[in-house]
């Protein structure tokens, strides 16, 4: 096996971590929760530093204290994807933007369909933020873990936020 895994319990449902030494490769909802166990989870020895450097991070991100991640991700994908990817982490802890907003910011006006197709294929929920992506009309769409979850996150981070809401 090329990278380490683990389950990390948050407050809204239990998340897969996938990395190595270089980098975060994916954090992802886990779909059978209930039989997760810590036999489910895979570290090598020369992971260890990052596993708890992540760790931490999740558990200040969940306790509202952390905006911005500092862990490292390794973004695999197109080249348009990537794109989207940087573009999206660069949308303020508590803000939100739009499909359309992220494409004009990319150099692609009319590309808001393609932007949510490359929000959709994000392999690192949370860190890379698609999360903080809504429609055209404000309304929360589509989201690999579910509506309910970016509801939860958004307004965590709404009330996180420094400044105040």
């Amino acid at each position: 096996m090329d990278y380490s895994y683990f389950h990390y319990p948050s407050p809204i449902g239990i998340l897969k971590v996938t990395f190595k030494s270089e980098g975060i490769t994916g954090i992802s909802f886990s779909a059978a929760e209930e039989n997760i166990n810590s036999k489910d989870e895979y570290l090598r020895e020369g992971d260890l530093f990052l596993y708890k450097e992540i760790f931490d991070e999740l558990n200040a991100y969940f306790l509202g204290r952390l905006n911005d991640f500092q862990v490292p991700v390794i973004l695999e994908g197109t080249e348009f994807q990537v794109k989207v990817w940087k573009e999206i982490m660069k949308i303020p802890y508590g803000d939100l933007a739009t499909y359309g907003e992220i494409a004009k910011s990319i150099g692609v006006p009319k590309g808001a369909r393609a932007v949510g197709n490359a929000n959709h294929n994000n392999r690192i929920a949370i860190i890379v933020p698609c999360h903080r992506v809504v429609g055209a009309n404000g309304c929360l769409t589509g989201y690999a873990g579910g509506l309910e979850r970016k509801k939860w996150l958004i307004a965590h981070e709404k009330k996180h936020r420094k400044g105040g809401l």
